[in-house]
């Protein structure tokens, strides 16, 4: 397994480990937030495809519906259901397995360079990777402010 990809998948399965809310729980979104866990963690599956596949010129791996419903600038829209939550989670994983196999295949080779919101410049895969756990760090605090207040 390529080290990057295991940095980022430990802290999620971590996460995953801490949070065994009720759905109503998940879906709270507390006075003073804009989201709630559930988003934050499609929204750490929809940010990686976002910086992979979309920057690369690629299909994203989950559905244009999904990367809209949790993509920067998205918010919670509706209550998410147990199912929905269970997908969330098997993409949390599936979509790093398949960054794995697609970066082993080269197929990243059209990586667009972009400067993120934190003035990060990422100008290929190599550094798309590197960037991703300062990312999901971000959200991973959020979700642990967000469980002290559901």
């Amino acid at each position: 397994m390529n080290k990057a990809i295991e940095i980022i998948r430990n802290p999620r399965h971590l996460i995953l480990e801490t949070i065994g809310f009720s759905m109503e729980q998940l879906n709270k979104v507390p006075a003073g937030f804009n989201n709630n866990i559930i988003w934050n963690l499609g929204h750490m599956i929809a940010s990686q495809q976002g910086i992979m596949y979309k920057r690369a010129g690629l299909e994203t791996v989950v559905t244009e519906d999904f990367f809209n419903a949790y993509k920067s600038g998205s918010k919670p829209e509706r209550f998410i259901s147990e199912a929905e939550y269970s997908e969330i989670k098997d993409l949390f994983f599936t979509t790093l397995d398949r960054l794995e196999d697609d970066y082993n295949k080269n197929k990243f080779a059209n990586y667009s360079s972009t400067v993120t919101r934190y003035n990060v410049e990422i100008n290929n895969i190599d550094e798309a990777i590197a960037f991703l756990p300062f990312h999901d760090g971000l959200h991973i605090g959020y979700i642990m402010s967000l469980r002290k207040l559901v």
